[in-house]
This record gives C-alpha cells, sequence and structure tokens, in this order.
C-alpha cells in the first residue's frame, strides 16, 4: 500500500470512521489515484472532477457519488493538506427519492411467509427495532436488554451509539431462536463458521422472503427500518423521537417519513372545511 493510502488509513482510524466507510474512502482513493495517473503534487480538483464524471456516466448512485466526493476531499485536506474550494467542486446533489417501505400487513406477509426461525429472527429484529442491515448482523447478544426492553447499537452510522426499541413479540422470537440455535457473542451467526453473517446473506434472505409472500416490488431489507419509521409515525410517534430511535443526527432526515405517512395528511383538516365548521356552530 501506497505512502498515502498508509496515511489516510491512519487519519481515517485517528478520527474513528467506521471499517465501512474506510474500506469505501480506500476504494475510492485507489481508483481515483489509477485512473488520475499523475503525480500527487500534480493532483487538484480538476482531475477529482473528471473521476466524478466518469461515475456519473457509469450510471452510477449519487450516493456512491457523495462517498466519492467525500474520500477524494479528505485525502486532500487531511492528507496532502491543500485547500478544498467549493466554487470549483461542489458536492453532487442527490435527489431526493421517497424511500420504499411495506405496508403493516405486507410486513407480516414477510416474517409469515419466513419459516427459518434463524431468519425470521433477523427480519423481525430489523423491523422491530428500526435497525441497518449492518447494525444487525453485528448485535451481540449482550446488546439485548430485556430489563429495560432496548437494544443498544454500538457504534451505527457515523459511529454514534444509541438505544433502540425491543418488542415484547421480537423478545420472545429471540428467546425462541436463542433456546434453539444457542449463538455466542455475536447474536446471528453463521452456522458454520460462527462468524456473524454477512450483509449480503440477509439481503438474500429478505428477498427470498419478499418472493415466497408475493410480494413483486423491487426492495431491500433497508425498506423494513423505512417501514418501521412509517408505522411509528403513522402511530402519532413524535418525530423527535422517531428520530433517536433512528439514530439520525437532525429532524430533517427523518422528516421525509412524514411523506410517506398516511395519517400525516388525514389528520390535516383544510382552511375551508375550518370556515364550513365555523358557520355550522353558529
Amino acid at each position: 500500500m501506497s505512502s498515502i493510502q498508509e496515511q489516510m488509513s491512519m487519519e481515517l482510524d485517528i478520527r474513528g470512521y467506521t471499517p465501512i466507510t474506510k474500506r469505501n474512502y480506500l476504494y475510492h482513493i485507489n481508483r481515483f489515484l489509477d485512473l488520475s495517473a499523475v503525480p500527487l503534487e500534480d493532483l487538484d480538483q480538476s482531475h477529482a472532477k473528471i473521476y466524478l464524471h466518469q461515475l456519473f456516466c457509469s450510471g452510477l448512485s449519487f450516493s456512491w457519488m457523495n462517498i466519492a466526493y467525500s474520500a477524494i476531499k479528505f485525502m486532500f485536506i487531511h492528507c496532502l493538506h491543500r485547500d478544498w474550494d467549493l466554487s470549483k467542486l461542489p458536492r453532487p446533489k442527490n435527489p431526493i427519492k421517497l424511500p420504499k417501505f411495506l405496508s403493516t400487513s405486507e410486513v407480516l406477509a414477510v416474517l409469515n411467509a419466513t419459516p427459518n426461525l434463524k431468519h425470521r429472527a433477523i427480519l423481525s429484529t430489523v423491523y422491530s427495532a428500526g435497525l441497518r442491515v449492518s447494525e444487525v448482523v453485528n448485535l451481540r447478544i449482550s446488546d439485548i436488554h430485556s430489563d429495560s426492553m432496548q437494544i443498544f447499537v454500538n457504534l451505527g452510522k457515523g459511529s454514534k451509539d444509541r438505544y433502540t426499541l425491543l418488542s415484547q413479540a421480537n423478545l420472545l422470537l429471540l428467546r425462541k431462536y436463542f433456546k434453539k440455535y444457542r449463538p455466542g457473542d455475536y447474536l446471528f451467526t453463521n452456522d458454520h463458521s460462527g462468524l456473524p453473517l454477512s450483509t449480503r446473506t440477509v439481503q438474500r434472505v429478505f428477498k427470498e422472503s419478499l418472493a415466497a409472500a408475493g410480494i413483486d416490488r423491487n426492495l431491500s431489507v433497508h425498506s423494513l427500518r423505512h417501514s418501521f419509521a412509517t408505522h411509528l409515525i403513522d402511530n402519532n410517534t413524535d418525530i423527535y423521537f422517531v428520530s433517536k430511535l433512528l439514530g439520525h443526527s437532525n429532524l430533517e432526515t427523518t422528516a421525509i417519513y412524514l411523506h410517506l405517512s398516511n395519517k400525516s395528511f388525514a389528520t390535516i383538516i383544510s382552511p375551508l372545511d375550518t370556515f364550513f365548521q365555523e358557520g355550522q356552530d353558529d
């Protein structure tokens, strides 16, 4: 590994970046340096612009482009000690798309279509606690706090610890799972290696359950997290608490679920209807 990559790896570690973020940043730096093919001292933001444009032309997502942008910016500022001029290269603007979620009946159908106890416990935990797939595979048995009915999420996205809900129904399912599988340190492990399940395995399990439930939609396991948030808001849970359970840094990120909620619009009365109601009361 070259010195600039070693330096970047160290800087990322010192600043507490997660292993996933570190891996993604170093991946982009490797590709960026290979494709730029110029000495480090000659690198400037024009090379970064060309690399980002190549990603765009390849049809890659804006979120992936944003990771590339952050990686290159990090290298320029913290490793090359150069200024980053936003006027020359602003961050790619990510189009706002409404999250995809399942209805309550669809969630139930997915769980009922999952006969494997371990797989059903995983999907139930993701939905009932609003977890990211990377968070559920890293859960340890010690993170399940049945005394306070909470799940501890260790170093979630952005390296932030948080607590979220431990559903009573999910706790009963986890106890059945534990009694049958007797996992060690990590809650959900590979039967053969004893290592935590991969996120890819969980995605595959969800896709299989989705198909078995007869739901023909392009969804990922993250849709269960979106469903958790949407259904909480449907049940009149304050958006502040939803934000805390999801581990969001600000309410703006959580507010997008207001667009998905059935009750958000159903409970709003048009001013015109208010006028007529007042007239009827007279």
